[in-house]
């Protein structure tokens, strides 16, 4: 029952920062609880809303997150629409098409619909100051490309189909959404590379433009509010970590050095 006086909220979660199997980051481990209290939410209003501002990150927890909102919504029949910020890249655009609608600002950051992965070789610079490698496997692939060894074809070729094989899934995913959305080229819109709000609309990568604020007053009403669904701040020591400049380095060395990344 909802009193006169009351004023009417719509559940927004806020999916900000880098995707990541570790503490601090979006993962479904730290945010399956807030997308099942989400959808509890939503069934007052039939709508829930995702605030996504991701460059993107971990494939496999991307999938997970997108996967399991999409799961809910359909059995609790809710609308979901995401409304991205500044940027909506890669695995954050893997995240917006887990809605039923993407909104997005007309400089908003979009699409990077590709997968990467990368090392440093170091073998030169090994060879050069006389140090041996010593490194002891079984499975001939167990070591392939490190970076103290010449990369061989074989390492080479294994990436490139790895990578096809990711970048494949994600096509598939944005084209199970997005469906006859889709106006722009392929080779526009899976080509790895970004764009601004205003030519993802037209490609149809976006449905429109707008913001938490718009949105939720016109889901709700000129009285809605938003009923923000934010992460738990980590405490002591971990919280003065996360919020240094230890972050932003853990950010950039995860990038670089994890198997895949949607970026």
């Amino acid at each position: 029952m909802r009193f006169p006086w009351s004023k009417p909220k719509i559940p927004v979660l806020p999916l900000r920062g880098l995707i990541a199997a570790r503490p601090g980051a979006i993962n479904i481990e730290g945010y399956a609880p807030l997308i099942e209290r989400g959808f509890t939410l939503a069934k007052k209003s039939g709508n829930l809303i995702l605030a996504i501002d991701s460059p993107g990150g971990s494939p496999a927890q991307s999938d997970l997150i997108g996967q399991l909102i999409r799961r809910r919504a359909e059995e609790h029949k809710i609308a979901v629409t995401a409304v991205i910020g500044d940027t909506g890249a890669s695995g954050g655009y893997w995240l917006a098409c887990a809605a039923d609608r993407i909104l997005a600002n007309r400089l908003s950051i979009i699409g990077s619909i590709g997968v990467v992965t990368g090392s440093f070789g170091l073998d030169k610079f090994i060879a050069r100051h006389a140090i041996e490698r010593r490194v002891f496997t079984a499975g001939e692939n167990k070591r392939l490309n490190d970076m103290f060894t010449p990369l061989s074809p074989e390492g080479e070729q294994f990436t490139r189909d790895l990578l096809d094989e990711a970048h494949t899934m994600f096509k598939d995913w944005v084209r199970s959404r997005r469906g006859d959305r889709l106006t722009g080229a392929e080779n526009k819109i899976f080509d790895g590379g970004f764009m601004l709000g205003e030519r993802a609309f037209t490609y149809g990568l976006i449905d429109g433009f707008g913001d938490v604020d718009t949105l939720v007053k016109e889901l709700g009403g000129p009285k809605a509010k938003p009923h923000w669904l934010r992460p738990r701040r980590p405490r002591g020591l971990m919280r003065l970590l996360t919020q240094s400049t230890v972050e932003s380095a853990l950010d950039t060395a995860e990038q670089r050095l994890a198997v895949l990344q949607l970026k």
